[in-house]
């Protein structure tokens, strides 16, 4: 009898402290994410400053829609983002590559770089130009607008398609481009019509 009450407890005991254990990790777990999606928003919030005092001062530029691209969130997740200056809000989001030569070889710890070859990402404001077709179909040239990717042009760092780019968010990381924002086909089409029917180049801005 004593032993079957002993089982008993102890089988609670360890039950209880399973259960203390998961509701532990998982709080954390929560906390983690909430601070994840503060630190987003809190960068988006940023960059959206920067670009409104830059609008400001150029008035050629298209004001009402801007691309922003989060590199600092994993490349398997959302992080191109289709931002409506005028709503204030995300109208379109998908997934982008950044350049081989911006991996480190530490899981989401990237580097950045504006010289030619490098294969790197370059952060900094971008003037979407006039679309062509190359290597990968149409795809369209950018101009960097800071000295940090001042050498984009010249670097042929293009917004493109691929086929092998998956469109569903994803835990792996993505495949890895030259140095361009690479997208999705599917997604590349929605990105396409904004483009072709704007009558003032627009910003895609890259930030880290």
């Amino acid at each position: 009898m004593m032993k079957r009450i002993f089982i008993v407890l102890l089988f609670l005991l360890l039950f209880y402290w399973g259960y203390s254990s998961l509701l532990k990790n998982n709080g954390i777990a929560a906390t983690r994410n909430l601070a994840s999606i503060e630190a987003t928003e809190k960068r988006m919030n940023d960059q959206l400053q920067i670009i409104k005092t830059f609008l400001q001062k150029k008035p050629a530029y298209n004001s009402d829609i801007v691309f922003l691209l989060d590199m600092k969130i994993m490349s398997g997740r959302n992080r191109f983002f289709v931002y409506d200056l005028n709503e204030r809000k995300i109208i379109d989001q998908g997934l982008v590559a950044h350049g081989s030569g911006s991996e480190t070889g530490i899981q989401n710890n990237l580097k950045f770089s504006n010289v030619n070859n490098s294969l790197a990402t370059s952060l900094g404001k971008y003037s979407i130009g006039e679309s062509y077709n190359g290597q990968f179909g149409k795809a369209y040239k950018l101009s960097g607008l800071d000295n940090s990717n001042s050498n984009a042009f010249i670097r042929n760092i293009v917004l493109h398609k691929y086929s092998k780019m998956p469109y569903e968010e994803q835990i792996e990381p993505v495949c890895n481009s030259f140095g361009c924002p690479m997208v999705n086909e599917i997604y590349f089409k929605r990105i396409e019509k904004i483009l072709d029917t704007t009558e003032k180049p627009i910003l895609l801005s890259i930030y880290y």
